[in-house]
């Protein structure tokens, strides 16, 4: 069982936390603590990849603009692989943890690969269906009619991925 040590702010004070400004809001000492949680090494192994997975969709995309607390949490997290007897997981760059050439390498990125794709064809399909009704606003009484196009378009990709796209330049 392997405990671990995280500094946390109470939920009151993390409601109103904004990702966007980068910083967590003021509050007084009283409102920090340290949570323990216990977590078999399966747990952790599957915590690991669920933080490395959640920062990769957050800050992938945002380039030198990353939300750096999302940073610190996936390094602390793995600066506890040696103690759990995952050295092959980390690796340590200028003294902070973070995950391995091997992690890295592992299946995580087909996994989120799949979610992407899984994402991809989800929002083609509604926006294709929701060109085919002139991007009326939906409502009940078309909601069952858009559903139905964006189901049409989704068995399309399933079965032909993008081969039957066409794109006319006008």
């Amino acid at each position: 069982m392997l405990e671990i040590a995280f500094r946390f702010w109470y939920n009151d004070c993390c409601a109103n936390y904004d990702t966007t400004v980068n910083e967590l809001p003021v509050a007084d000492s009283k409102r920090r603590q340290i949570m323990n949680i216990e977590l078999t090494d399966l747990q952790f192994r599957r915590l690991l990849d669920m933080v490395y997975i959640g920062n990769w969709i957050l800050n992938a995309t945002r380039g030198s603009d990353r939300i750096l607390e999302y940073d610190d949490v996936e390094r602390e997290l793995f600066s506890h692989c040696h103690s759990s007897g995952m050295s092959s997981l980390v690796e340590y760059t200028n003294g902070a943890a973070g995950p391995s050439s091997a992690f890295e390498n592992g299946g995580i990125h087909e996994a989120i690969a799949d979610y992407e794709d899984s994402v991809f064809f989800e929002i083609l399909a509604e926006e294709l269906a929701r060109r085919d009704m002139d991007f009326e606003a939906i409502g009940h009484e078309n909601y069952i009619e858009l559903t139905n196009r964006i189901d049409e378009y989704i068995e399309e990709f399933e079965q032909n991925g993008i081969d039957n796209i066409t794109l006319d330049k006008k």
